[in-house]
């Protein structure tokens, strides 16, 4: 499994393989105007509520309120925050909890609708995949009232907070797994040992030994690595504890979880790849976890790591969760624009919402995103083509669901392997030593001055102002965000083109990869009318004599 890395529990880099200060008003120019007013409008609320978000029924269960349907910034785009690189306010070099709260009003300039922090649980290693506290916060990056402060704002401001949910292992520190190696001890049955005839030499689902030895010589699976101990969910008293933290997190706020690794709750060892009986106690785990969360918080967004090379294979997981990540299309996503060609791509989103639609009965309920915090990032994969970047951009945020963007990202933030060179910090003012900017890790990946929110802002034609814009057309047309989705005939392989369409009405989307001007008709048999341009990402686009004229590298809404 190539996403493993992040599971590396070491603090050394070396063996580890894996706003600016300047305000919002800095946006106010003439060709940012279009955002700014999006951005007054979700201020002041917004009367469209997605479909896959239901009513929230909180009875006296939470202590902080969750965003009300009145003040969701309503574009459905999540945000993924690593912590110790977001934003530091105490002056120790790793950002904290604070700084969260801190930058909440440049997230909510972007269009942010809500945020998924990485790991703020205690653990030894930097990442924090390896938790010795489920219960408390990481007091690198503050306090339980610090957090508390940082949802109060948030919701305040209609965005949403989802928590890293780590609960297929524990750290070896943790105080479950200290005590579990005495074999008297209750722990000792919340984690998977070795019995008499086990293959001690059999490969883990993740291409990585599978048993791990204690000094005492007993053997336990750690499916990552020998200091992430997997638990064992087929003991009772794990999946209580479980069920009970998840409804801890929900009574303290937050509006739901990104589960790690939610596939290897029971798929542990290679040889169960494509196991249905495996499949089929992992989404019975999943369901008794979504019946627990249901007490608490109906509306709670569970979104799941399920590393799958296909829809067919994620499709089964809608059923407990609220979404899976789309692995497989992130990958189709960067080859078209790296390409400039569509490919199979048009295919394989008819496919996947096909897929999702038999699981779950309706559209949008997908979570496309182009890379996390275990990959390169995009703009690394796209070798640093700009107007690839931006085309990824386009293809991501027409999409249907709730697609996540990965910080830095909207800035062309580069990044390759190992993995702390994946999630350098985030790069608010031209001078990387700025006030507020992370230290912990030093900057190796070329990210000079210009790529930086203080740069791009003062920049109309900047990629964070055209992610800004992106974001917004999700916000101010309704079909963009809710709508289903319906595949378009293309001219030509540099074209793409889909449909999407609510209560509201319909509108066909169009997308130019290429460098070269593109022409497309319109006048399809059976196909609706489309005579206006509803929204342009840049100038030139034209609608003459049932054709739509596309400019170099660039994307349409049509009504």
């Amino acid at each position: 499994m190539p996403f493993r890395a992040h599971h590396q529990p070491h603090e050394n880099n070396a063996i580890t393989r894996k706003l600016s200060e300047s305000p919002f008003i800095r946006l106010i120019r003439p060709a940012a105007l279009a955002p700014l007013l999006c951005t007054t409008l979700l201020a002041t609320g917004c009367a469209t509520q997605s479909p896959h978000a239901p009513v929230a029924d909180h009875g006296t269960a939470t202590k902080t309120s969750p965003p009300s349907e009145s003040s969701i910034a309503c574009s459905d785009v999540w945000y993924e925050i690593f912590v110790r690189s977001w934003y530091d306010t105490n002056g120790d070099g790793i950002g904290d909890l604070n700084g969260v709260t801190a930058k909440l009003d440049y997230l909510k300039s972007l269009g942010i609708s809500g945020i998924w922090l990485m790991p703020i649980n205690p653990s030894p290693s930097y990442h924090g995949y390896d938790v010795t506290d489920y219960y408390g916060i990481n007091p690198q990056y503050g306090t339980m009232k610090d957090f508390q402060r940082l949802l109060d704002e948030a919701h305040k401001r209609g965005i949403k907070v989802i928590i890293d949910l780590v609960i297929n292992h524990t750290s070896d520190q943790h105080p479950w797994f200290l005590a579990a190696s005495n074999p008297a001890d209750p722990h000792h049955d919340w984690y998977s040992w070795a019995k008499p005839g086990t293959d001690l030499n059999a490969t883990s689902a993740t291409d990585t030994p599978a048993w791990h030895a204690t000094p005492s010589g007993q053997h336990y699976i750690g499916v990552f690595t020998g200091t992430m101990p997997d638990l064992d969910y087929d003991t009772p008293a794990v999946r209580e504890e479980m069920v009970r933290l998840g409804q801890f997190w929900l009574k303290k706020g937050v509006d739901g979880f990104r589960l790690d690794a939610a596939q290897h709750i029971y798929y542990d060892f290679k040889s169960q790849d494509g196991d249905p009986a495996v499949l089929k106690k992992n989404l019975t785990w999943g369901s008794e976890f979504r019946r627990g969360l249901d007490e608490v918080r109906p509306d709670a967004y569970v979104v799941g790591e399920v590393t799958q090379d296909d829809a067919e294979k994620l499709a089964p997981w809608f059923k407990p969760l609220s979404a899976v990540f789309d692995f497989p299309l992130a990958t189709h996503l960067i080859d078209s624009a790296k390409s400039e060609r569509a490919g199979d791509l048009g295919g394989v989103l008819a496919r996947t919402d096909a897929a999702y639609r038999k699981a779950t009965g309706k559209s949008g309920v997908d979570a496309p995103f182009l890379s996390n915090h275990d990959q390169e990032r995009v703009m690394s994969q796209l070798d640093g083509n700009a107007q690839h970047m931006r085309m990824a951009a386009a293809l991501l945020l027409t999409l249907p669901g709730q697609p996540f963007v990965y910080y830095g990202e909207e800035l062309g933030m580069r990044g390759k392997k190992p993995d702390p060179d994946l999630r350098e910090p985030m790069r608010w003012n031209r001078d990387p030593h700025a006030r507020g900017t992370t230290a912990w890790e030093a900057s190796t990946s070329g990210n000079g001055s210009a790529v930086s929110v203080a740069a791009e802002q003062a920049d109309p034609d900047s990629l964070l102002n055209y992610y800004t814009k992106l974001i917004h057309w999700r916000s101010t047309i309704p079909a963009l965000r809710d709508g289903d989705y319906r595949i378009y005939p293309e001219a030509n392989d540099h074209l793409l083109a889909w449909q999407r369409a609510d209560a509201h009405g319909a509108v066909l989307v169009i997308h130019n990869l290429s460098g070269q001007p593109q022409s497309m008709p319109l006048d399809v048999p059976g196909q609706p009318r489309y005579t206006r341009v509803l929204r342009q990402s840049t100038h030139g686009a034209s609608l003459h004599d049932g054709r739509v004229q596309l400019p170099p590298y660039s994307s349409v809404v049509l009504q």
